[in-house]
């Protein structure tokens, strides 16, 4: 009998262990820049949340490229807690761009997630000056 309650005891625990797990969720999975200006705000923001049982860690967060600069929360996400990776593009690069940025976590069934920005980027609009007319002063 002692040997069943010890068996019964270590499955339990076991089964305890196997669910209480950190897990990310994402308010989306890509973020559109559409077609900007040269020099346009780089910055966008993804919000994840731990929606699992215990906290959430980011290992790392990396860009496919130097001109894709993600930044991770510091700090564990608690469970039900939230919190937002910056991610920068480098918005002097012109024409199209589709960027990924890969986030390394605890969460055994999931360890990695691609995240992807997209959109272009245009060159500035110059505005041609008009020639100045010359006055007379005193008429």
């Amino acid at each position: 009998m002692k040997k069943f309650l010890a068996l019964f005891a270590f499955v339990v625990f076991a089964a305890a262990f196997a669910y209480a797990q950190p897990k990310l969720q994402v308010d989306k999975k890509k973020i559109e820049y559409g077609v900007i200006e040269r020099g346009s705000n780089p910055l966008r923001v993804f919000k994840i949340k731990n929606v699992g049982t215990e906290p959430l860690i980011i290992k790392n967060a990396k860009g496919s490229c130097g001109c894709t600069v993600p930044k991770p929360p510091k700090d564990p996400i608690m469970p039900g807690e939230s919190a937002d990776l910056e991610v920068r593009y480098d918005t002097k690069r012109i024409g199209k761009f589709h960027k990924t940025v890969t986030l390394t976590t605890n969460e055994p069934d999931n360890p990695k997630t691609v995240l992807i920005i997209e959109g272009e980027v245009k060159p500035t609009k110059k505005v041609k000056s008009l020639p100045q007319k010359k006055t007379s002063l005193g008429n």
